[in-house]
């Protein structure tokens, strides 16, 4: 009965993400097949990669003709991300099997990581992996759900892609950011990391989001280190 609570709690957590990367898996679905995959390549990709960024990225390389070595490269750097995110997550999770590992592993997405951050910040955790998998199941039903969804309209709905709907993933991950400003730590590392992803924005096969991570990371760090003071009392006053 707990494990259901707590899946059941980690999909319902997730449910507010989960409406951003609607239209996003939507348009994946529908540029696809005009991008040079066939439908079955295309759900493939969905089922098998699960990575929304990765994937529109290996798109526009398909479309371009590039080779598997440079899609495979492009996209294994977009995703060093998730290092970022396994590293916060490792200490928690590494008494589980290595077969529930392996699974947490597969569906770490942005919007799981947002969702269960939360829930592994508290003591008791020994039931956190349930959250994490309702998390998780939930994105990847909504990915493969959507993607299916795409395809039909793509061929049923002319120019859907001029719609905008890419800008909905935009604001999905600025509502996955705000939460947590709540001392001068995370808000240094917020800023940081924006400045230098647009300073960096130029460099090919997206590095420059990666630089951006990790010198938010690393200003955030210090700030955490040598000012705890600063957050404490930053903290203490968002919640009087």
């Amino acid at each position: 009965m707990l494990r259901r609570r707590e899946f059941n709690a980690g999909a319902v957590a997730t449910l507010p993400l989960i409406l951003g990367a609607i239209p996003f898996g939507i348009l994946f679905g529908t540029l696809a097949p005009a991008s040079g995959l066939s439908i079955a390549a295309t759900m493939a990709m969905s089922i098998i990669v699960f990575a929304g960024s990765a994937q529109f990225i290996a798109l526009g390389l398909i479309a371009a003709g590039a080779s598997p070595s440079i899609i495979i490269f492009t996209t294994l750097v977009v995703n060093l991300r998730h290092l970022l995110y396994a590293t916060a997550l490792v200490e928690r999770v590494k008494h589980l099997p290595l077969p529930v590992r392996a699974i947490m592993a597969f569906g770490l997405t942005d919007e799981t990581f947002a969702a269960v951050s939360r829930r592994y910040q508290g003591d008791n955790i020994k039931q956190a992996h349930w959250f994490y998998l309702g998390s998780m199941s939930a994105m990847y039903g909504n990915w493969v759900l959507c993607t299916v969804i795409g395809i039909a309209l793509g061929s049923a709905i002319p120019n859907i892609t001029d719609w905008g709907l890419d800008f909905a993933m935009s604001v999905t991950f600025i509502g996955m950011v705000v939460p947590y400003l709540n001392s001068k730590a995370m808000i240094s590392a917020v800023l940081v990391a924006a400045g230098m992803s647009l300073q960096f924005a130029h460099l090919p096969n997206k590095v420059g989001l990666l630089i951006a991570a990790l010198a938010g990371i690393s200003v955030g760090y210090l700030v955490a280190k040598y000012f705890p003071l600063a957050n404490a009392t930053a903290t203490a006053n968002k919640g009087v």
